[in-house]
């Protein structure tokens, strides 16, 4: 009987130090799992910008916002040193609806009266600066859409706009949308045809338009897009798109000279033409080293425009014309052009001599 009892209790016993072993290592867990906890929260933590809403809440941003027009926004970043960035054409028509602050602990942007052509990407970032030098740190942006279905496209000041094809990049048409629901199609004007979107060589992207990939002289032409809402049944037509093939690729200007005669006499007129064909969008300038210079008065007049050189090939011509009147022995020499862009510059010479 005492030996069954002793059993008993010694049953007993294992049994409480297998629970107590067991309690203590949930203990042991916890910790873990509580920390596991917070770097997730951390990590939420990573975006500085937020929307102020009603009663003093706030809501963290995400990649993308859809809004209604009219009321009043505000966004908040948290840091005592915040830069911004919004839709360019706020700065350019210096838009009084647009105000920036910065507080002690936040900076704090705010956009009255917003509509559809306020749709685009709102980015912070908190600035760092040691002495004059500054950086960017901890940058969060969020595209938010101002959806109106009277404007199913982001409305533009320019009414018909031309987009740049080149070979060796992607090309974009811009007819971006007020709504991520809409549904948008690419139409070409003549012949009058739906250009399809596969996805992978042409894609559309709400953010930015039709995208491109791999532009040639056939996509060359005047294009629209089309937007269909579930809201609406009619369709909306956007600007018109004018696009152009680009001939000659980036890189310094290529230029030539050419003199109206390089043999002239005494008192005669004589012009040099400086030419640089080049990316219709890239401008050219020019600079002249000529004989007389600074002693003898001449002409120079700049000009440019855009020709098409078949097969849906455009092309800017940018010339400088000297002219020099009433010619007199210290013009002879050479005459030396240099053409610049923001890939380079390029120098070209010619001679005039005395015809005598």
């Amino acid at each position: 009987m005492k030996l069954w009892v002793l059993l008993t209790l010694a049953l007993l016993l294992m049994e409480l130090q297998n629970g107590a072993s067991r309690h203590v290592k949930r203990q042991k867990d916890a910790p873990e799992n509580r920390q596991r906890k917070r770097g997730t929260i951390r990590g939420k933590a990573q975006t500085i910008l937020t929307q102020v809403l009603n009663k003093g809440r706030f809501l963290r941003l995400g990649d993308t916002l859809t809004l209604n027009p009219g009321k009043t926004l505000e966004l908040r970043c948290k840091g005592t040193r915040i830069g911004w960035a919004y839709p360019s054409y706020l700065d350019t028509f210096n838009d009084s609806r647009l105000s920036i602050k910065q507080h002690e602990k936040f900076g704090q942007l705010t956009l009255t009266s917003p509509s559809a052509a306020d749709t685009g990407q709102y980015s912070c970032w908190v600035v760092l600066c040691d002495g004059e030098e500054c950086e960017s740190d901890r940058i969060s942006a969020t595209y938010i859409y101002f959806t109106d279905k009277d404007e199913l496209f982001v409305p533009s000041a320019i009414h018909f706009e031309i987009v740049y094809l080149r070979p060796d990049k992607s090309a974009t048409v811009p007819c971006r949308v007020t709504t991520p629901k809409a549904t948008v199609s690419l139409h070409r004007e003549v012949p009058p045809e739906e250009v399809f979107a596969d996805g992978s060589l042409i894609s559309y992207n709400p953010t930015k338009g039709f995208i491109l990939q791999k532009p040639s002289p056939e996509h060359a032409g005047a294009f629209y897009c089309k937007a269909n809402s579930t809201t609406k049944t009619t369709s909306q037509v956007s600007t018109k798109y004018q696009l152009l093939y680009v001939e000659v690729p980036n890189g310094p200007p290529f230029a030539t000279i050419e003199a109206s005669s390089n043999e002239v006499s005494g008192g005669d007129i004589f012009n040099i033409t400086c030419t640089v064909l080049g990316e219709p969008e890239l401008k050219v300038s020019f600079s002249w080293r000529y004989p007389g210079q600074d002693q003898r008065p001449v002409s120079i007049q700049d000009s440019w425009r855009l020709i098409n050189r078949g097969m849906g090939h455009t092309t800017r011509i940018s010339q400088s014309i000297m002219t020099v009147d009433d010619v007199e022995t210290i013009d002879f020499g050479n005459y030396i052009c240099t053409a610049k862009n923001t890939h380079g510059e390029t120098s070209v010479a010619t001679l005039v001599n005395s015809y005598d």
